[in-house]
C-alpha cells in the first residue's frame, strides 16, 4: 500500500467516511442544493395548514425523497409525512446531533437539477382591520367643538 492510502485508511478510521460539502448537507438535511426543489422552513413547518405549493411538485418529481428535520415536534411534521405517503413520496426524518438547521423540510430529487428559486414565500394572512369605535360622548363632544367653530 502506498502512504497515502495507509493515512486517508486511518483517517476514515478515525473521523468517519469523508463528505463533500459537509456545511451544505447540514443546512438541506443530507442533501445538496443542486438537487433540492423545494424547501420550507421551520416557522413554515410550524403553520396549521399545510403548503398546497407541494402538490403540483409531488407530481413532477415522483421519485424525489422529502427531509424533514428531526429537531422539530413531530405532531408539526405528521400533516407532511401523511401528505408524502398519500402520494407515494419517499421521506426521511433526519436529526443532526450537531447541528439545527433552519429548514424545516427539503424536497429534492437524487440527481442535480439546479432550480434558481428552491423558497416558497410565506402565506400571507389576511388581516381584518375593524374601525375603532368611539363611545358615544365622545362622539357628541367632537360634534359639539365642530359647531362652535
Amino acid at each position: 500500500m502506498a502512504k497515502a492510502n495507509i493515512e486517508d485508511y486511518l483517517e476514515q478510521g478515525m473521523y468517519g467516511k469523508k463528505e463533500i460539502n459537509p456545511a451544505e448537507r447540514r443546512k438541506y438535511l443530507s442533501s445538496l442544493r443542486e438537487r433540492v426543489i423545494v424547501v420550507l422552513t421551520q416557522a413554515q413547518v410550524l403553520e396549521k395548514e399545510v403548503y398546497t405549493e407541494l402538490l403540483p411538485l409531488f407530481k413532477q418529481h415522483p421519485k424525489a425523497c422529502v427531509f424533514l428535520n428531526g429537531h422539530m415536534d413531530y405532531t408539526h411534521l405528521i400533516k407532511y409525512v401523511k401528505l408524502a405517503t398519500t402520494h407515494n413520496i419517499r421521506y426521511k426524518i433526519v436529526l443532526n446531533k450537531d447541528h439545527n438547521s433552519d429548514l424545516g423540510l427539503v424536497f429534492a430529487e437524487e440527481f442535480a437539477i439546479d432550480r434558481d428559486n428552491i423558497y416558497i414565500e410565506k402565506k400571507q394572512k389576511s388581516v381584518n382591520i375593524k374601525p375603532v369605535k368611539t363611545s358615544f360622548w365622545k362622539r357628541l363632544i367632537r360634534f359639539c367643538r365642530r359647531i362652535v367653530k
